[in-house]
């Protein structure tokens, strides 16, 4: 399965979650870890804490049906595998995002641009772990 190269949609995007990030530090003092902002909705300790989370939420819930509203068409997501492997990936990746302290965006968006020794260990980390699961799937197991 080959990627299409969307340079400046990508780069766009990339723009808008680190303003995303700076207004949320700037605003309120908070990274901007999607898993982080999710696990403090869930399990909440004061009324300040849920809404702003759940403001967050609601945007990244909400966005696909913005974008049908404005262009007339539906973000494509084209999902490769069956939905038990889905909730398999939620489950790894959940418990990835735990046992490395943060998700890949937090470390990669705010922990680097805040020098967090943590992040600059855990970005490349993340990336060659990657590299290598690229490799063994589409090399050496055909995929």
């Amino acid at each position: 399965m080959e990627t299409a190269f969307t340079p400046f949609a990508s780069l766009a995007g990339g723009a808008l979650i680190g303003l995303a990030a700076v207004l949320l530090m700037l605003g309120l003092g908070r990274i901007f870890g999607a898993t982080g902002i999710l696990s403090g909705f869930v399990f909440a300790e004061g009324r300040e804490e849920v809404s702003w989370r759940a403001a967050l939420i609601l945007g990244m819930v909400l966005v696909p049906g913005l974008m049908f509203l404005v262009t007339g068409r539906w973000p494509r997501i084209d999902v490769p595998v069956s939905p038990a492997m889905i909730v398999i990936g939620g489950i790894v990746v959940g418990f990835g995002a735990s046992l490395g302290s943060g998700c890949t965006s937090g470390h990669g968006v705010c922990g680097l641009s805040r020098l967090s020794r943590r992040s600059i260990v855990a970005v490349p980390v993340f990336i060659g772990t990657a590299a290598i699961t690229v490799f063994i799937i589409r090399h050496m197991m055909g995929g």
